[in-house]
Order: structure tokens, then sequence, then C-alpha cells
């Protein structure tokens, strides 16, 4: 390191470290966008850059390109402005079951319970396992002749198709991902709660404060900053929510479960001709709301730590 030191300097020395890391970014984050936004630029079925001809902004004008922006019919690429719609309704509603049940079950987790240890194990025990073996375990469980029905079946309930209607595949889709990524959440809440001093509450408790009034005057907003991050996580996961969903439902049925990173998928790589360019563009935009998303999220965070 004396030798270092001397050829480039007391000042250098930190990037020799810093460079691995930075090469690392450098070649799997940055390169990889910046191939993404030519290929956006391009058109044309085959895979190598240098064979794909410049078109400059045709597949961004292809995706926005509609009559009614409220009605995917008119539109020249429909499937991608229904995945996006279901984007827009399956986004909120996962976002706040996931995070309401999150912080109840965190709340509940912090109590002084029995067996509280095999709890937070079990809650967690989903997050481990692969959205793929997740997808197939709910896909036996719902199918026509799978667990559910077969409880049903047993107490004289007619079975149910749960994955061909429209509502209650949706539904489901719901609830198997917030099944599968609640306990991640869980604990980061629980580790909130757990970082609030317990003075506190021996106060409120000496003062006679109802619980709500406890919640709601100290916990609440003690673990707001907790709540941003979880919240915002949150978003993030739903919008690229792909995995589960393409193995129980195949967006289906018709498109009612089609989600814009599955969009994204089979444009550039399920569906033949492929179209890298179109799908580039989409997972552009995508990219940008996200960016959105992540922006108003520190501005929320500065507004409430100034506070």
């Amino acid at each position: 390191m004396a030798g270092a030191q001397k050829v480039l300097g007391v000042r250098r020395i930190p990037w020799v470290f810093l460079a691995p890391n930075l090469l690392s970014v450098l070649l799997f984050a940055l390169l990889p966008v910046l191939i993404n936004v030519y290929y956006s630029l391009t058109g044309g079925a085959r895979l190598y850059p240098i064979d794909r001809p410049f078109i400059g902004l045709d597949n961004y004008q292809a995706l926005l390109d509609c009559g009614n922006f409220l009605d995917p019919a008119t539109c020249s690429r429909d499937r991608f402005w229904r995945a996006l719609y279901n984007s827009v309704v399956f986004v909120p509603i996962q976002v706040t079951a996931m995070a309401g049940i999150a912080l109840l079950t965190a709340l509940c987790l912090n109590r002084n319970i029995r067996l509280r240890g095999l709890f937070r194990s079990v809650f967690f025990f989903p997050v481990m396992l692969s959205p793929v073996v997740v997808a197939l375990i709910w896909q036996w469980i719902l199918q026509r002749n799978g667990a559910l029905n077969g409880l049903l079946s047993a107490v004289g309930i007619q079975s149910v198709n749960w994955l061909v209607f429209p509502n209650t595949a949706f539904f489901w889709s719901v609830f198997v991902t917030v099944w599968a990524h609640m306990g991640f959440y869980t604990m980061i809440l629980l580790a909130g709660l757990q970082s609030i001093p317990r003075d506190i509450y021996e106060a409120a408790k000496m003062d006679s404060a109802s619980p709500w009034r406890t919640f709601s005057r100290i916990t609440l907003p003690m673990l707001r900053p907790v709540l941003l991050v979880v919240l915002v996580l949150c978003v993030v996961r739903s919008v690229q929510t792909f995995d589960e969903l393409y193995i129980l439902t195949g967006g289906g049925p018709g498109s009612a479960t089609l989600l814009i990173v599955q969009y994204i998928y089979e444009v550039g790589f399920a569906m033949l001709p492929r179209d890298f360019g179109l799908s580039a563009a989409a997972s552009l935009l995508l990219g940008i709301v996200l960016l959105i998303v992540t922006l108003v999220q520190l501005r929320v965070s500065r507004g409430a730590n100034d506070e």
C-alpha cells in the first residue's frame, strides 16, 4: 500500500477499492440500460444491434397511438393498454392490502404472545419460497379438482373454477402475491416497532391513554419513516409482479390478469415475431414511472423529516 500511495497518491487510493464495485455496476446495471435505450429506437426482429435499423421514436408512437386512452380497443397496441389498466387497478389494491396486513401482523407479533418466535418464522417462510413454487402450490389449491374445491365439496358447497372467471382470477392474483411477500414487509415494520422506546408507552399507560390513542399518537407517527419505505418497496415490487401471475393465470382469463411486465416479456421473448424494440420501449416507460414514484417517495420522506 505504501508503494501504491507513492504512485497514485493518497487521495486516489479509495478509488482502487471502489473500482471493482463501480465496474460491476457499469457492466451489469448502467450498460444494460443504455443498450435498452438503443433497442427502443430500433426496429426489426434481429437480435444483434448492428443488424437493427434505426427508427427513432416509432416504437413509442406505436405504444401511445390511441383514439381514446380510456378505451384500449381504440389503441394500436391494445394489449399494452389493457396491461397498463390492469396494473393501475392491481397496484393500489395489492399495496394497500400488503401494507395494511403487514402492519397488523407486525403489531400482533410485537406483543408478548406465546410462541412468538414460531409465528414470526411462519409468516416469513413464504418469502423464502421461489415465486414459481408459490404459483404452483396455489395453482394446485385453486384448480378445479384442487384442495380448496375438495374442502368445499366436503361441506356440501359446489366447486368453483376460481381461475376461469376474471373477477375471481384477479382476486386470487392479489391474494397470492400478498401471501407470498407480506412476511418481508412485516419484518421491516416489526424492526421499526421494536426501535420505538418502551418508556413512551409506559408514560402513555400511566396517563390512561386508550390503545387507539396510543397507536394513533405514538406508534403511527414514530413508525412513519419505516412505513414510507415499506410503501415505496411495495409499489416497486407490485409494478414488477410477473413470476407468480405468469405461472398461476398466464395473464388470463383473456387479459384479465395481464400486467405490464408480462406484456414486456411476451412481446420481446414469447411471441413471434419477437419485437425487441417495442418491448424495450415499454420497459423504459415502466422505468420512468418507477423513477417518478421514487422521486415522490424521496420528496414525501424529506417533508416528513422536516416536520
